[in-house]
C-alpha cells in the first residue's frame, strides 16, 4: 500500500523534520474530527470500538471494504489484543482503511471516505512516513532514520541521543526496523493526542 501511495503522490512534501513539527497543530484539528467519530460509534461508552460498532463505522464513513478486510484491519490495529480498538488504535485503522481505499480506487478526485478533512489528515501521516522512508521499502531502517533527521538539514541537526530515543519509540520489538503502523503509534505520541481517560493509551 505504501509503494502505491509513494508512486501516485511521488517524493514526500516535507524537506525536514521542522517542517513535520510545524504541521502538528494542524494535525491535531483533524484528530478532534476523528475523536469525534470514534465517540459516535463507542455506542457502549467503554473507551473502545468492538467489531460490530467497527462495521457500522466503515459502512458509515463509505468505505467500501470487505467484512473480512474489516476482521483483518481489526486484528492488526488490536495491539493489546482485548478485542477492542481503543483511540490511538482507531486512528491507525482509519489511516491503513484510506490506504486500502486509496490503493483500490479509481484515479478521481473524490474523497475516499466522505470527508476531506480527514483525508488531509491522512495524506499528512503518510507524507510524514515517506519523508523518513529514503529505501522506499515502506519500512523506516534506524542508520536511515538517524541520517535522515541529522543530516537532510543541517541547521536543524538534533543530538544523537534524541535521535536514537525517537527511533527507540518507534522500534518496539527493537528489530531495526519499524513499519508504518509502528511509526504512526509513536507519531500519535510525539503530537499529543487528548484523551479523555489514560487509560485509552495503548501499552506496547
Amino acid at each position: 500500500m505504501m509503494e502505491l501511495k509513494r508512486s501516485s503522490s511521488g517524493q514526500s512534501k516535507f524537506r525536514s523534520i521542522n517542517s513535520i513539527i510545524l504541521k502538528f497543530p494542524r494535525f491535531k484539528e483533524g484528530l478532534k474530527e476523528i475523536k469525534g467519530v470514534f465517540e459516535q460509534f463507542d455506542e457502549d461508552s467503554n473507551g473502545t470500538i468492538d467489531r460490530d460498532e467497527l462495521k457500522k463505522c466503515v459502512k458509515k464513513l463509505q468505505f467500501h471494504v470487505k467484512e473480512e478486510e474489516i476482521d483483518d484491519l481489526f486484528d492488526s490495529c488490536d495491539v493489546d489484543e482485548k478485542e477492542g480498538i481503543q483511540f490511538n488504535e482507531f486512528i491507525v485503522l482509519l489511516c491503513l482503511l484510506y490506504l486500502v481505499m486509496d490503493s483500490s480506487s479509481s484515479s478521481d478526485n473524490t474523497s475516499k471516505n466522505g470527508s476531506p478533512e480527514l483525508e488531509a489528515t491522512f495524506n499528512t501521516i503518510v507524507e510524514a512516513f515517506l519523508f523518513l522512508d529514503k529505501g522506499g521499502d515502506a519500512k523506516l531502517h534506524k542508520k536511515d532514520v538517524i541520517k535522515v533527521l541529522n543530516d537532510e538539514c543541517p541547521s536543524e541537526k538534533s543530538p544523537s541521543h534524541v535521535t536514537r530515543t525517537r527511533f527507540k519509540e518507534m522500534d518496539w520489538d527493537r528489530s531495526g526496523n519499524v513499519c508504518f503502523r509502528q511509526f504512526l503509534l509513536a507519531f500519535l505520541d510525539w503530537v499529543g493526542i487528548d484523551t479523555d481517560d489514560e487509560n485509552h493509551t495503548t501499552k506496547r
